[in-house]
């Protein structure tokens, strides 16, 4: 039976996949599990739930606060807000949980469940297996005054708000900013924070109705966003997901500027300022080659993790690093959160920008994005992807072939019967062509 979390909690289409009944058993189960282990000892438990604006989240939010205030957990009901004000607010209000509902990018009618430990930090493997385990278990019901309660959560926005002007290290007077909200959960924090902090904001996807969210707008949709800031004659663009973990951005040309670009430039900015702790940045193995060899050019180490923004996260912790992230645009800043924050992330990079009177473009050619191709090998055996010599002796040949001006990797998905063959070098065609080829390979050695 395949295992209900993923990399970044439970997700699928709601009221079908993701329904009530799973979020009511799933936050019974994560209040048993996390009371069991000493979170909540000597005190009345507090959860802090927020959600993206998709339709669904309403009633799923409905759902976990149900289940939440059944096991005795009080419930400060954060309403819609980003998933790292979520974080931020479960550490801020001294809350022994959170919940996010959210999809993050997906299109509207899918939902996600996230959980959040005490301080903002996302739940190991260990204890999201432990969750899933313990779901639709018998179970002691409290009674009379031991149920929990919910109230609002007063002030969330300006509290989330405070926070990201407080960690802002320039103002950002003088720039003018096109925000893509995604018609998610920043609709209205980003813009606000962005004025706040100096900015003239032109908004786009800013008008969530529960049922536009991501449609044709956020990170991964960027042509209006590309559209508008040439438009507008903006100095930079910045666009947000439908839960704002992430950020991607575009320049006064109307050219994107992806996660790699952004760690690049904001890893010169903070060795500049002396808060890149041991010169060191955080990145996954999907990141471009480019940036590789732009940080080992400018003298900074990158530790490498396997995809995903918690186990960005897991390395930072583990050698007190202060900045990670991925190519999606998932950028974590240690010393002012824990996940990846999309509007921080977007502020950090304007603020680097009106510090130093550069363009955007011109910070970003710190680094040379080389050619990937990624394909995807559907309907193979990828338990065997690692063993497999015929694979192996292809991707040494390819390695070989490429050389240093290139790179190979084959990933297994988490979740379907298929192998991610990713190809960089010099050229498109000629990563292509390796990709085709090694694609073909795997096709051929590994077919169920």
């Amino acid at each position: 039976m395949a295992r209900l979390f993923g990399t970044d909690g439970v997700r699928g289409i709601a009221n079908r996949d993701v329904t009530a009944e799973l979020a009511l058993d799933l936050s019974v189960a994560a209040a048993h599990v996390l009371g069991e282990a000493g979170a909540f000892a000597g005190h009345r438990p507090r959860a802090v739930v927020g959600r993206d604006p998709r339709a669904s989240g309403e009633f799923l939010s409905a759902a976990v606060i149900a289940g939440l205030l059944s096991a005795g957990v009080d419930v400060l009901d954060a309403a819609v807000l980003p998933t790292p004000a979520i974080a931020f607010l479960t550490a801020d209000t001294g809350a022994d949980l959170g919940v996010m509902l959210s999809a993050s990018h997906n299109a509207m009618p899918d939902n996600g469940i996230k959980f959040f430990a005490k301080g903002g930090h996302k739940l190991p493997d260990e204890v999201e297996d432990a969750i899933e385990a313990r779901m639709r278990e018998p179970w002691e019901r409290p009674t009379g005054d031991r149920v929990g309660r919910v109230v609002p959560l007063a002030g969330g926005p300006e509290r989330y708000v405070e926070h990201l002007l407080g960690a802002l290290p320039h103002r950002l007077d003088g720039l003018t900013v096109v925000i893509d909200a995604a018609h998610g959960a920043a609709s209205e924090v980003s813009p606000q924070v962005f004025r706040r902090a100096g900015a003239e904001v032109v908004v786009i996807g800013g008008e969530p109705d529960g049922l536009n969210i991501n449609d044709g707008y956020g990170s991964t949709h960027l042509e209006n966003l590309q559209k508008a800031v040439v438009e507008h004659g903006a100095d930079l663009g910045v666009a947000h997901d439908g839960d704002a973990d992430r950020c991607l951005a575009v320049d006064a040309r109307g050219e994107v500027v992806d996660g790699d670009q952004i760690m690049a430039i904001l890893s010169l900015a903070m060795r500049e300022h002396g808060v890149l702790a041991q010169d060191t940045l955080v990145a996954t193995v999907m990141s471009n080659l480019g940036m590789f060899q732009a940080m080992e050019r400018e003298g900074i180490t990158v530790r490498q993790t396997a995809v995903g923004d918690r186990y960005v996260l897991e390395q930072m912790k583990a050698e007190s690093l202060s900045l990670g992230g991925e190519q999606s645009g998932h950028l974590i800043f240690l010393e002012h959160g824990t996940t990846g924050d999309g509007v921080l992330t977007g502020l950090m990079l304007a603020s680097r920008v009106a510090e130093t009177g550069r363009s955007l473009q011109d910070l970003a050619s710190v680094m040379v994005r080389l050619p990937q191709v990624l394909i995807n090998v559907k309907g193979v055996d990828k338990s065997r992807v690692d063993d497999n010599a015929g694979v192996q002796s292809e991707v040494r040949a390819a390695e070989a072939e490429l050389g240093a001006s290139g790179r190979v990797l084959l990933r297994k998905s988490g979740t379907e019967p298929l192998v991610r063959v990713m190809v960089e070098a010099d050229e498109a065609s000629r990563a292509r062509a390796v990709a085709e080829r090694l694609a073909k390979v795997v096709e051929d050695q590994l077919a169920l």
